[in-house]
This record gives C-alpha cells, structure tokens and sequence, in this order.
C-alpha cells in the first residue's frame, strides 16, 4: 500500500453473473431489499426501483429454505422483464439455506460467525487446541458441501465477518478484536483454498469505523502473507441515517478507498435501499477523480503502524494536542453569517482581517496577523511567508498556515521542532489532499516533531450531501491514521455555517475522536425486520437526543442486534413481530415487551442505571 498515491490494491477477479469484482474493473455499488423475500411482488418492484437508481448488484434476505427457495422465483421474475443485475442472498445460521440459494442466485453471503457455530451466547469457553481443531472440522463438514453446489453453479461466494456476530469460539480466543474479525474469515478461506474454490468476495463490516478499517488493513495484511488476494466489499454496519449516516459511511468506506482497498461497497443507511445507491456513486465517483494524480514524493515513516490504533504523539498548546480532544476551527472569514448552533459550538473561530460585530461574546477568534492586535481570546495566524515573524509576537498562542511543499523551503522541518507555542494549520489543493497532507505529517514523525496539527480542507458545494461525503472522507481518513489535533472546513458554496460546523462534530464523532451528541446506531433494515425501522429511528431520536454522551443500538433482528449492543450502551432490537428486547451493553434486560411499551421502559431502564438527563 502506498500511503501517499493512489493506487487500487490488486486482487484476483471473481465473476458474479455479468459483474466482474476486482481491480481491474470498476468498483460496483449495491444495496439490500427490505421487502420479505417470500413476496415475490414486492421484492420484484424493489429491485426495479434499485435498479433504476444504479444498483449493479441486489442482496436479498433468506433466512430460511423457503426464503431461499422464493429466490428463483424473484430472479426468473426479473430475467423475464430484461433485467441482469446479480442477485445475491443473504444467509444467517442456516448452511441449508445457503445450499439452496446457491442454485438460484449468482452469489451467496454467508456469517462465518452463525454459519456453523450455534447462536450467540457471550459465553466465554476455553478451548484445547485439539477442541478448537474439531471445531474447525465441523466448520468444514458444512462448508464443503455449500461450496460444492456453488461450483456447480458458478455461484460466487461473499465470506461476511460482522463485528456484531462474532462466534463464541472465535470471542473466547481472539476477544472483541480486529484479530478476531480477521480469523473468522480466515477459516474459511483457508478451507476454501484448499479445495481450490476462489470465487471469493470478503466483507469486515462494523458501526465502529475504527475497527472496521483496522480489521481490513489486517486482514490484508495475513491474506498477502499467504498468498490470498481476494476483492473486498465495504460497508459500515448500522451507519444511521440522515446526515449522520453519511457521514459515517464517507468516514469508514472513504478511508478504505482512499488507500486503493475496495471493489464493491455497500452504503447501509436507515432509509429505503434507493438512497443508499447515489451515497455510493458519489463516494467512487470521489475517490476515482484521484486515478494518476500527480505523484507526490514522500517516505513512509517507520514509526507509523496501519493497523495500530495509536495516535500520533503531540505536545500541548493551550487546549490543542496532547491529550486533548482534537478542536474545531469553523471559517466565518468570507460569510456574513455569525450564528452560532449551541449543539455544535466551534473552539475557535476564523474570522480573516477584521472583528466582526456581531459575533457572540466569548469566542475564541484567530486572525490573519496583520491585522490581529493583541486582545484577550484573539490569536494571530501566520502563512510561511511570515515565519520571521512568529518569534517577536508575544501571543501565547499562534496558528501557522502550511501545506507540504512549504516543507522543502530552507530548514522550516527543523524550525517546528522548536516551536512550542504554535499550532499548524494544514492545507492543501491537491487532488489527492489525503495523500499530501499524510505525507506532510509523516515527515514529522520522521523528524520528531511533535507540533500539533489541524487539518484543513477547502470544498464549493452547495449540496450538503456532497459537503458531507468529501470532508468526511478526506478528513476522516486522516483522523483514522491517528493524526490531526483539529479540523478546519471551509466552503464557498450556498451551505449554512452552523450546518458545517454540525457536519465537523459529525466527522470526528463518526472517526470515534471527539463525542458532541447522542450516536445512534441503527441498521438499514432487511427481510428480517421486525419493526418499522424508519419510523421507530425517528422515535427514539425524539426520545434520546439529548443524551449526549451514550450509544444507542436500534436493530430490527437479533443476526446482529446483540452482538453491535456490545459497542453501543443500549440497545432496542426486535424480538419476534410486535415485541421488543431491550439491551444494557451486551446484556438482555428485558424480552418481548409490546413494541407501544418499548420507548418507556427503555426511558426507565436508562434511569435505572442513573444514565439519564432531563432534556
């Protein structure tokens, strides 16, 4: 992997009816009906629907023979009106469901987590080496016979870790873990190796984008020592919805993308599955613009680690660096617009060569230092024209506005090695802006500078979707690599300021840095739920809004429900139609309460465990 120029990883090709996967090919967008698989109808017309919104590849639910027998049905229904998307089924806890579907559809997901091994318990269970040695002989048992049938059919195969539905087994080996992720899928895959079946897509999806990106990294990491190079699908499980959801998706799969990994993606929102496909399209269409940029020329530092979830090391300035929470800077200097949404309230705020009048009390302002004057909560910000400068102003606080060529001026490496009263605000017009900016921070960590940095990305959007998609990859992307002290988003297109600033509290939270509201953690809804999923996200966010500092899982099915409550602090997951379980971390609290009861007895379980604020 190249750090700083974009390149798409190789892989193997694998063939899914008319859809070649794999880096020599496009990357594919698709998405997931949530209409029951046994409604031949309805799935029908869904899938017309994705169809016309781009989707190239269609997952349906088949949580059973019966499901999965239907699955011919839906195909042939489709063949009959022209259409050739793939179809691929999606198999929890039943191998004979998988068998079955493999005659019918051209590709079959299945959970290495539930595919075999029985439902999840938490139980912790210590195995010999030679008890977890049958167990990966029952694991074979069942899988080879699946493969069997997809040989016969060329059918492709989508190996699927969730974090949320990790085995027992693999839990009481591996733990809660990237590690775990990757040897649950490599289990399988070794077993396939072996009896030469390399139609083979692999996903590692979870809510935590942090784990997700890691987990893949990795896995890339074991596949290339053992000579595997399968595509990859990306998504990150129970994104949310709305504004939130996107930029989750932008921050998790848009840092995969960046660095070449990916050859389909899948945008999980809480909304109907045709507004997941033009998230996706943008989100390739994105990255694609980086294909033979302009090389940028830099080491990788060998005291960065890919796969390690340590940040960067920084000394403190005032509020920013060290163990401080990264800042938001929000630039008011070319708007005429100075509200300010107490939900989202800036640290700092960029106001250019003059003090506005109307800007609330309080603030903490930086500006350009020609015109800065030496007044409480004001602060000057240098370009690197004016670095002679910096040692005569006497501010206890300084900003210093650089991008990575300024690193080839005169000795400026061995200048922030001594600076420590200034914090670096960090540009770029590249087109690869993720590639410049890591390799400007890469050479601190090369020089042992330890200065803080906050990164900077300038946008002209005047759709918030796509204001939302770009800074959520390219500032997220570095915010995963463990760098960056802050984040500053200017935009010239028609965009609230308030809106962006919500949109950088947003981009840190989904990068798990910084937590300003109440994380919602919600599934895009399948066949399997049991609930309206839209309508009830929409409850419990008018219900729990306000409690800013906690997780909150809404599942419509228990395939991934308890195990993603693991991650959230409560959760709300549907037990059978109409009834409701109610979650305290990995824990049932209550089962199949009236889905009318539901939001009070959540209200009063968060009581009881004294995590409840008035509104």
């Amino acid at each position: 992997m190249n750090h700083f120029n974009y390149k798409r990883r190789a892989t193997n090709d694998v063939q899914i009816g008319n859809v070649t996967l794999g880096s020599g090919y496009p990357i594919v967008v698709q998405t997931m009906t949530n209409t029951d698989t046994l409604d031949t109808e309805a799935s029908v017309e869904q899938c017309e629907r994705i169809i016309k919104e781009g989707g190239q590849l269609i997952r349906l639910t088949a949580q059973g023979v019966k499901h999965a027998e239907n699955l011919k049905n839906i195909h042939q229904a489709l063949r009959d009106k022209g259409y050739n998307v793939p179809l691929s089924a999606d198999i929890h806890f039943n191998p004979r469901a998988a068998i079955t579907a493999a005659k019918y559809v051209e590709k079959v997901r299945i959970n290495p987590g539930n595919f075999v091994d029985r439902t999840k318990s938490f139980a912790t269970v210590e195995y010999t080496d030679e008890e977890y040695a049958k167990e990966l002989e029952k694991i074979e048992a069942k899988f080879i016979p699946f493969l069997d049938i997809c040989k016969e059919h060329n059918t492709a195969v989508r190996i699927g870790v969730n974090h949320g539905s990790l085995s027992d087994r693999i839990m009481s080996r591996y733990g809660d873990t990237p590690e775990g992720m990757v040897e649950s899928c490599l289990e399988y895959l070794r077993i396939a190796v072996a009896h030469s079946f390399l139609n083979i897509v692999i996903s590692m999806k979870s809510s935590n984008t942090l784990l997700m990106t890691k987990s893949v990294r990795l896995l890339i990491e074991r596949m290339d020592a053992e000579n595997m190079h399968f595509p990859l699908h990306l998504g990150v499980t129970e994104a949310g919805g709305g504004e939130d959801g996107r930029i989750k998706s932008a921050v998790g799969i848009g840092a995969l993308l960046s660095d070449g990994i990916g050859d389909t993606i899948r945008v999980s929102l809480s909304e109907d599955p045709e507004c997941e496909l033009p998230v996706a399209q943008k989100l390739v269409n994105y990255i694609s613009l980086r294909k033979n940029h302009a090389p940028i020329k830099a080491k990788t530092s060998e005291k960065f680690c890919p796969i390690s979830i340590d940040k960067r090391t920084t000394h403190k300035v005032r509020n920013i660096g060290g163990d401080n929470l990264p800042i938001v800077i929000t630039d008011r200097s070319k708007k005429n617009d100075y509200a300010i949404n107490l939900h989202f309230i800036p640290d700092y705020v960029y106001v250019g060569n003059q003090v506005p009048t109307k800007i609330p009390k309080g603030m903490k302002l930086i500006l350009d230092y020609q015109f800065w004057t030496d007044l409480t909560d004001q602060y000057p910000l240098f370009t690197s024209d004016e670095l002679a400068l910096l040692d005569s102003c006497n501010s206890k606080l300084k900003f210093l506005r650089l991008n990575y060529s300024d690193l080839a001026k005169g000795n400026l490496i061995d200048k922030l090695v001594i600076l420590n009263n200034t914090v670096v605000i960090l540009e770029t017009n590249h087109v690869n802006g993720v590639g410049e900016q890591r390799a400007f921070i890469h050479s601190l960590l090369e020089n042992n500078c330890s200065i803080p940095v906050v990164l900077h990305r300038s946008y002209n959007e005047n759709e918030a979707e796509d204001l939302q998609i770009k800074a959520g990859v390219d500032l997220g992307t570095l915010l995963l690599d463990g760098f960056g002290n802050g984040i500053m988003l200017s935009n010239k297109g028609a965009i609230a300021a308030t809106d962006i600033d919500a949109y950088m509290f947003g981009i840190l939270q989904a990068a798990r840095v910084r937590t300003s509201k109440t994380e919602f953690i919600s599934c895009p809804g399948c066949g399997r739920t049991l609930f309206n999923l839209q309508d009830t996200v929409e409850k419990i966010k008018e219900s729990f809004s306000h409690l800013k500092t906690l997780k909150i899982g809404v599942m419509g099915c228990i395939v991934n429900g308890p195990g993603e409550m693991a991650d959230a602090d409560y959760g709300y997951v549907g037990a059978e139609p109409g009834k409701i379980s109610l979650y305290k971390k990995k824990e049932r609290i209550e089962k199949n309460i009236p889905e009318e009861e539901a939001v009070e007895r959540l209200i009063a379980l968060i009581k009881e465990h004294g995590d409840w604020v008035d509104p």
